[in-house]
């Protein structure tokens, strides 16, 4: 799979630990969304996002949630002044699920 055919992807319910990536695939599925880390004792993908001011900050939040609503998978975030702290995982699976990737690769290609 490239970078290109995850953001084209779109997210499917998983439900269960048989929908969780196998651990020998997130390191190929990471490299595809590079910013991002890969916390595997919490089941999640994390990534900090930094903007010039509250303005920009809410514009890209609005986006994501947009998007999230779409693909039917929401972030955990944290939102300050000129930060956004996102985590990713799938509390059905116990972990990360292709959703994961999917919604971090969409959101990759919203920052660029």
């Amino acid at each position: 799979m490239t970078k290109d055919e995850l953001t084209a992807s779109h997210c499917t319910p998983r439900k269960g630990p048989g929908d969780a990536v196998p651990a020998d695939q997130i390191g190929e599925l990471a490299q595809l969304i590079g910013e991002w880390r890969v916390e595997r004792e919490a089941g999640q993908l994390q990534r900090e996002f930094r903007f010039r001011d509250f303005h920009h900050t809410m514009g890209f939040v609005n986006a994501v949630a947009y998007m999230a609503n779409r693909e039917d998978h929401h972030p955990d975030l944290e939102v300050g002044y000129n930060y956004c702290r996102m985590r990713w995982s799938t509390h059905d699976v116990g972990g990360l699920s292709l959703n994961d990737f999917i919604c971090a690769s969409k959101v990759d290609a919203l920052v660029r």
